[in-house]
């Protein structure tokens, strides 16, 4: 039992020596971006410029980063390389909402941490602002919209919420569009209908005229 004792105690310090001499490149290393060490999502507005510095923590040597936009590579310069990088993202727009940057380690890039910009925007809204149709035909209004938060939307006719008929009207509304088909039009359905989008920044609204033409008028 002695022999037994001092067999697993020379293991014991040869475990330990194994663990003090692992290579120092083996630390983990941790990123920041503007501080923070996990994804994020940044809060920004159209027109607006926002810097992104990225720095390692815990670096044992001088390590190399690389940002992406998306999936693209963004270049930078060799100063801006080791041990920190920033990016400065200017101009932002509303395309931009949603776009992510992400700062990875050059020697593992499965050590990375991204930030997702969230683009605040008021509705935008655009569409075919005059249609001609003949009396019977089908017709659809198209309104397309852009807003973040996201708006509520409504279709009017003449001012007035529009009275929705089954068999008349259908709506259809995507991320990107509010659509309003109206089946065998009627004379009745001539005038101008509104497009209107309602968020918690403020509400917009965009009107579509309408003119409806007895079957073969000239």
């Amino acid at each position: 039992m002695a022999w037994n004792s001092s067999v697993v105690m020379q293991m014991g310090r040869f475990l330990l020596l194994v663990i003090l001499f692992l290579p120092r490149e083996m630390t983990s290393s941790v990123l920041t971006v503007n501080g923070k060490t996990e994804n994020y999502i940044l809060d920004t507005t159209p027109g607006s410029q926002v810097s992104l510095i990225c720095a390692v923590q815990n670096h044992t040597r001088e390590e190399e980063l690389l940002w992406y936009r998306e999936e693209g590579r963004v270049d930078l310069k060799s100063g801006n390389k080791i041990n920190s990088s920033s990016v400065c993202v200017s101009s932002i727009s509303e395309n931009d909402n949603g776009i992510s940057f992400t700062c990875r380690l050059g020697r593992d890039p499965s050590v990375s941490i991204s930030v997702a910009l969230n683009v605040i925007f008021p509705p935008l809204l655009s569409g075919n602002n005059f249609q001609t149709v003949e009396e019977g035909s089908n017709v659809k209004l198209v309104c397309s919209v852009k807003a973040n938060p996201q708006a509520q939307m409504m279709w009017y006719k003449n001012r007035s919420l529009l009275d929705l008929e089954k068999s008349h009207h259908q709506i259809q509304q995507t991320s990107e569009s509010f659509q309003l088909s109206i089946t065998k039009v009627e004379k009745s359905d001539n005038g101008t209908y509104s497009c209107t989008a309602k968020s918690s920044l403020q509400t917009e609204s965009l009107d579509f005229h309408l003119i409806v033409k007895a079957l073969h008028e000239g």
